[in-house]
């Protein structure tokens, strides 16, 4: 399971990558490994805002279909639209070509884990 030292993490397995005011959000590796196939993703739409903590899409697999929690709170500025037709990205590529939505910043991201902590929360997961 890779777990990049430089992302921020939620407990719903979601990752953020902030740069000043823009955050690139995806699912994590151990998500998508968790999921299977992946067949179809469900996000926000440019201009849309997410709040941290609440569900901002769907995710389906071959195996299941899951919310997507946002992790920072703000006004979604780009969707990966690669994903609709090919929503396998997210397995093959979690962390690069697999992201789903850049969000703007509106307030300070609150609750995160760092990669350390949040491959302590998967591994327990695994259990």
């Amino acid at each position: 399971m890779k777990t990049p030292d430089n992302l921020l993490y939620n407990k719903t397995h979601e990752w953020a990558d902030i740069d000043g005011d823009i955050a690139v959000v995806g699912i994590t590796d151990f998500a998508q490994e968790l999921l299977g196939d992946i067949t179809f993703v469900e996000l926000p739409g440019v201009g849309d805002t997410v709040a941290a903590g609440a569900e901002m899409g769907s995710i389906e697999s071959v195996k299941a279909a899951s919310e997507l929690y946002a992790p920072v709170s703000g006004e979604v500025i780009a969707v990966n639209s690669a994903l609709e037709d090919s929503p396998e990205k997210v397995n093959e590529s979690p962390y690069e070509e697999g992201w789903l939505i850049k969000v703007r910043i509106s307030s300070e991201p609150g609750n995160l884990l760092s990669a350390t902590e949040y491959a302590e929360l998967a591994a327990s997961e695994e259990h």
